[in-house]
């Protein structure tokens, strides 16, 4: 018992010494913050600038527009090297601020124009159908807007007086052999838009019908009919109108500011909501050379295959025009610093 509290009270005494030690060596040794000070007072600095704009200068110390402290910049080797307008910044401060560098890359900049559409027919595979001649419809074989058609099929069949006195012409002048007269009544009756085996049949069988029938000239769907059995038409009369789903255009449309990164030829992609997953590709066909007075946006057109005719008009489709592209620099996007003129960036060399 008496050995232990020996042992306590000389392992006492020896803490004792040893801290009292410790504390005069530490009054004697100069502290960092003292060294530091120290080393301050002896360098004084040429400015202080702001951390973030280094065009922002001043005399003495404060607070940058941003509200940050000016970091002071002293004279040195470095400055007189880096050119006028350099700023060095102490390690200490840029630990202090979390600064971090990235090297500047030079990549392809892919620029995609995320724009709306609508599906539309394809003007170029649009026709029209009119007649040559006054008559009346006889027989109508298309009933209704929408129908599809075949090449070859019938349209419609037409009672006209002028076609009758054309076929009388042309017979007048076979009875004749007159070769220059069945030249010119052929002539004519290609020109009322009469096929060529019907006129093939008239000069074998020389028969002169009544009623006369049209053919589609291509296959597609009716887009408009205007008429109906019985209808007196005439030349300029709209009759009706076939148009192909093979092929599609969507019109779509860029902003003004956009307008410069689109080019015909221009690569595609079009999807629609209610076909999640299914993608379409195609180009730019064309560029409309005005703008809309009032949303000052620019149409574009644009088409796509349509082989399995999925896509119809009016569908609304959400495109993508991978504008051109171009060479340029890549900086982290946090070290863009975007000021009231125009954006930038700090360059560390």
């Amino acid at each position: 018992m008496n050995t232990n509290l020996k042992l306590l009270v000389v392992a006492l005494v020896g803490a004792g010494a040893f801290g009292l030690i410790g504390g005069l060596v530490m009054q004697f040794l100069p502290s960092n913050s003292a060294m530091n000070e120290q080393q301050s007072a002896d360098k004084q600095p040429l400015y202080w600038v702001a951390p973030m704009d280094s065009n922002y200068r001043r005399d003495a110390p404060g607070l940058s527009p941003m509200g940050m402290d000016l970091v002071p910049v002293y004279e040195n080797a470095s400055n007189a090297q880096d050119g006028p307008g350099a700023v060095t910044i102490s390690p200490a401060v840029v630990n202090n601020f979390g600064v971090r560098t990235a090297k500047v890359q030079l990549k392809t900049l892919h620029s995609d124009i995320n724009t709306v559409g609508y599906v539309q027919y394809n003007q170029d595979q649009l026709i029209h159908i009119h007649p040559r001649v006054e008559g009346w419809i006889e027989s109508l074989y298309v009933k209704a807007q929408g129908a599809e058609v075949k090449a070859g099929e019938p349209l419609y069949t037409l009672y006209s007086p002028q076609l009758v006195n054309a076929q009388e012409e042309l017979l007048l002048a076979v009875n004749r052999n007159n070769t220059v007269l069945i030249r010119a009544a052929k002539a004519r009756l290609e020109s009322l838009n009469v096929s060529d085996g019907f006129i093939e049949r008239l000069q074998k069988n020389k028969k002169i019908m009544q009623n006369i029938t049209f053919y589609a000239k291509q296959s597609g769907v009716v887009d408009e009919l205007t008429v109906r059995e019985g209808f007196y038409v005439k030349p300029g009369t709209s009759m009706m109108s076939i148009a192909q789903l093979d092929e599609i255009w969507v019109e779509a449309e860029v902003f003004e500011r956009q307008s410069e990164q689109v080019s015909v030829g221009l690569p595609v992609t079009m999807t629609l909501d209610y076909l999640k997953g299914q993608k379409w590709e195609g180009k730019v066909d064309y560029i409309y050379p005005a703008l809309d007075a009032k949303n000052r946006t620019l149409r574009v057109r644009l088409r796509f295959e349509n082989a399995d005719h999925r896509l119809k008009p009016n569908m609304f489709a959400q495109v993508s025009i991978h504008a051109k592209s171009d060479s340029a620099i890549y900086v982290p996007k946090e070290a863009v610093i975007r000021t009231a003129s125009k954006p930038c960036s700090y360059c560390i060399r």
